[in-house]
């Protein structure tokens, strides 16, 4: 089955500050910003910025299973919120996703948005040159492909297998690297 994203989530833009963020050690409130996205889409909640303000509408606060999508800049992606990062919010220009159809898992849809054909879909609707950008309306009409849950779990596991695959190669790269200039290295003082 094929539908709107629009369809199956609520696509929110993220809280506007009226004045520059002020980290405070007690805040009454989290802050996810674009810094808190990781390479490996997923909100990293262990930096999360605190502030002191009133506690915002529930419309607003985030929870685990939503998914923090980055509307500009050069990369286009979403992370998904894994950890209960308490009261907190989504700094605009970030938008928030979240999975009003209970037929869709999170972890499948943060998988599918940052897959080739959905990417290719929201590069064909970015907006300005320097700056590159994507609206709520152009995120709502992306195309989401919905297999049975069951196929969605076996996707997701089968896709954080192959992340963790590649995560091991590149540190037995890393180590072969510094392993043969280790050796090379012995070999030019004549060890």
């Amino acid at each position: 089955m094929k539908t709107a994203l629009t369809k199956i989530a609520s696509v929110q833009m993220g809280f506007s500050f009226r004045s520059r963020l002020e980290a405070m050690d007690s805040g009454t409130v989290a802050v996810i910003q674009m810094k808190d996205l990781t390479d490996g889409n997923q909100v990293d909640c262990s930096g999360l910025m605190q502030i002191d303000i009133t506690i915002p509408k529930e419309h607003h606060l985030v929870k685990p299973g939503d998914l923090i999508f980055r509307s500009r800049g050069q990369t286009i992606n979403s992370a998904i919120l894994n950890d209960d990062p308490g009261i907190a919010v989504v700094a605009a220009p970030l938008l928030r996703i979240r999975i009003i159809d209970h037929s869709v898992l999170p972890a499948y849809l943060n998988w599918f948005i940052n897959q080739s054909s959905a990417q290719s879909f929201l590069a064909s609707r970015t907006t300005g040159t320097a700056q590159k950008m994507i609206n709520k309306e152009a995120l709502d009409s992306l195309e989401v492909f919905i297999p049975s849950i069951e196929r969605q779990r076996v996707i997701t596991e089968l896709a954080a297998l192959a992340e963790e695959e590649q995560n091991l190669l590149n540190k037995i790269a890393t180590k072969r690297r510094h392993y043969t200039s280790t050796i090379l290295m012995q070999l030019t003082q004549g060890e």
